[in-house]
């Protein structure tokens, strides 16, 4: 897999797409036995311990100088934002957190700009933006109200700024070292502290529940496959093309959390297909480079 290539940077861009688009489900089925931090910390220590051998692997990296940026990327970028948004599912719909995770690339573009200097093209402004109104219509189509829905969505909106904060330290702070070692090294400082709060948690409501086992099992597809898969090809993403490319992944997500309603029993309308299409537009021009040469 070359990722210097266009077409390896779409595929991997439509997977990430696709499994990060069906976590929001995965946490909702592992809400029915867990309760929200219980879900977001096995997330987090199931995926530090498939990460194990990785990290051992590339141990040797963690430096002074990096050990700063490692941090922000395992609690800001993964810790922090896994609570937040299992928090926000206990009230709000999963088709809604995943609409709302599509605000991630404009926090992205705002926090290069501010505290990172990124070098802008006025049409990569154009496709975020874009995407912004398209994201915005998906949920004004699917609940006729966007932050007035329910005051738990206020939680999504703070993981996403933590995810654009974590994807330009990853482009700008960690350029030597490859997506796969960071994703297993920020794993590494954030799983020992799941690994503690499930030893000292209360199970009895989520072995009552009746559904330990199979909340368990969704979880461990959320942690192997969202976190674990995508973390690394994210990463490794975002270093071959752009901090604002790699976070634009999450205007496709809203579209797979509403196929997943679809599938639950959502209705789907053609307001719905309008919307993707401006998502998709808006991507096209996030991922252009050429057609404008006057830089921000």
């Amino acid at each position: 897999m070359d990722l210097n290539k266009k077409i390896w940077q779409w595929i991997v861009f439509l997977g990430l797409s696709l499994i990060w688009g069906s976590s929001f489900i995965l946490m909702k089925k592992g809400l029915d036995a867990f309760t929200s931090n219980q879900v977001a910390a096995f997330r987090i220590f199931i995926s530090y311990l498939a990460f194990l051998p990785i990290t051992i692997k590339h141990f040797n990296k963690i430096k002074k100088e990096n050990i700063i940026s490692l941090l922000i990327v395992g609690f800001i970028g993964n810790a922090i934002p896994a609570m937040l948004f299992t928090k926000a599912q206990t009230r709000i719909d999963s088709s809604l957190a995943g609409m709302l995770n599509s605000l991630t690339p404009m926090f992205t573009l705002f926090v290069g700009l501010l505290f990172y200097k990124s070098r802008i093209l006025l049409i990569n402004i154009a496709g975020v933006l874009l995407g912004l109104i398209g994201a915005i219509g998906l949920v004004n189509n699917g609940q006729n109200i966007l932050f007035g829905y329910n005051s738990y969505a206020i939680f999504i909106v703070i993981a996403t700024i933590f995810y654009g904060i974590s994807a330009n330290e990853i482009k700008f702070k960690l350029p030597g070292m490859s997506g796969i070692a960071i994703a297993a090294l920020s794993f590494f400082f954030i799983g020992p502290f799941a690994g503690i709060y499930l030893l000292f948690t209360d199970y009895s409501c989520a072995i009552n529940s009746g559904f330990f086992l199979p909340g368990l099992g969704y979880i461990s597809i959320l942690a192997i496959f969202g976190s674990f898969f995508a973390v690394m090809l994210f990463n490794t993403l975002i270093k071959h093309t752009s901090a604002i490319f790699g976070a634009s992944v999450t205007y496709i997500i809203p579209l797979i959390a509403i196929m997943w309603g679809v599938v639950d029993g959502e209705p789907f309308t053609i307001n719905n297909l309008l919307w993707m299409t401006v998502i998709l537009v808006g991507i096209y021009l996030v991922n252009k480079r050429k057609l404008i040469r006057a830089r921000l």
